[in-house]
């Protein structure tokens, strides 16, 4: 079986850098009855294929990222998305070409963009990106995956498209994205385009909205992996892994097919109820109504992650999505903060 995943190897990086404690591992398995925490990169890359999925520009931004938690016992799955625009403090990281200082008060994916720009590599920018998320959460990344466009589209089709409702037309030039009210199946462009779009008909601008539209579709892809029993047919998942895992890069952990495949088939015994997408409690920043900053409430969420206790009790009077099963894409949310 061939192995895509690019391993991106930020350990010399990380060696100095003071970071939370993590879980004592089972010397036998290292994952055995321990919780896992891997971040999860959005790539704004535009080079090579993905200048034909987003458009050529230079540098190396994320605009999308978010911590992936897998229980000790392996009963759920969590993850939690970082607004881009999150005002925070960012540690002092090293990259493969010197070091980025701390800063006061930035937006969240500049640690990405920063350790991009210094390093001119993964490496450097996942580092930095890892030390921030440790710095404001107080928890162990264990790793990392980050995905680009050609990624992204490479997950959606090897799954046969993702299942969804739009609720209102959609014509968001931009992320070069019409698409029409109702029930239908995004291949792996459309949804690409869905996750990407901020602006247009049927949009309003907000990154938290378009956060909002991105965990829809990752519902929506987890319901289609349950429905097709990816999780309890090894040779079947190995399959999807190889056809979904093309231009991915990862930490070394999870930069191995059997490796994922391991991790995979762990979780066998979730459901789409122990399955929860979040973002933290925000509110707007006093010095910019385009900013987000963290709440109070966000400490019991951090609190929560570090502990590995369930991050949000399930609303019972919202019903949960079947496996295998169209997820309406519904648009709700507490509260929109325009980005520029």
């Amino acid at each position: 079986m061939q192995n895509n995943i690019t391993q991106v190897d930020t350990e010399d990086l990380l060696a100095e850098a003071e970071r939370p404690a993590p879980p004592t591992p089972d010397p036998d398995d290292p994952y055995a009855n321990a919780p896992v925490n891997i971040l999860l990169i959005g790539s704004d890359d535009r080079s090579g294929e993905n200048a034909s999925l987003g458009g050529e520009a230079p540098g190396m931004r994320s605009d999308t990222t978010m911590i992936l938690h897998i229980s000790g016992d392996r009963t759920r799955v969590e993850v939690i998305s970082i607004p881009r625009d999150t005002l925070v403090d960012t540690p002092e990281c090293q990259t493969t070409n010197g070091t980025v200082p701390a800063q006061r008060g930035a937006m969240f994916n500049s640690a990405f963009a920063y350790g991009w720009d210094k390093g001119q590599d993964l490496a450097s920018a996942a580092t930095c990106t890892i030390l921030t998320v440790e710095k404001f959460s107080g928890t162990f990344i264990d790793g990392f995956v980050v995905v680009d466009f050609a990624g992204f589209v490479s997950m959606v089709d090897a799954l046969g498209g993702v299942p969804i409702t739009i609720d209102e037309p959609i014509d968001a030039p931009q992320a070069d994205l019409v698409l029409e009210a109702g029930p239908q199946t995004l291949n792996g462009t459309q949804a690409l385009g869905l996750a990407r779009a901020r602006k247009g008909a049927g949009l309003d601008g907000s990154d938290l909205k378009r956060i909002e539209r991105q965990q829809d579709l990752l519902t929506a892809m987890s319901a289609a992996v349950l429905g097709q029993n990816l999780l309890t047919d090894t040779p079947k998942l190995l399959q999807f892994l190889n056809a979904a895992t093309s231009s991915l890069s990862a930490s070394p952990e999870f930069s191995s097919l059997q490796n994922l495949a391991g991790l995979a088939l762990s979780l066998k015994g979730v459901n789409m109820d122990n399955i929860t997408f979040m973002t933290p409690p925000l509110a707007d920043a006093p010095t910019n109504k385009n900013r987000v900053i963290f709440t109070s409430g966000a400490e019991d969420v951090w609190e929560r992650l570090r502990n590995d206790q369930p991050i949000e009790d399930p609303d019972p009077t919202e019903a949960p999505v079947e496996e295998g099963t169209d997820v309406v894409l519904d648009g709700t949310a507490d509260q929109a903060v325009p980005a520029p």
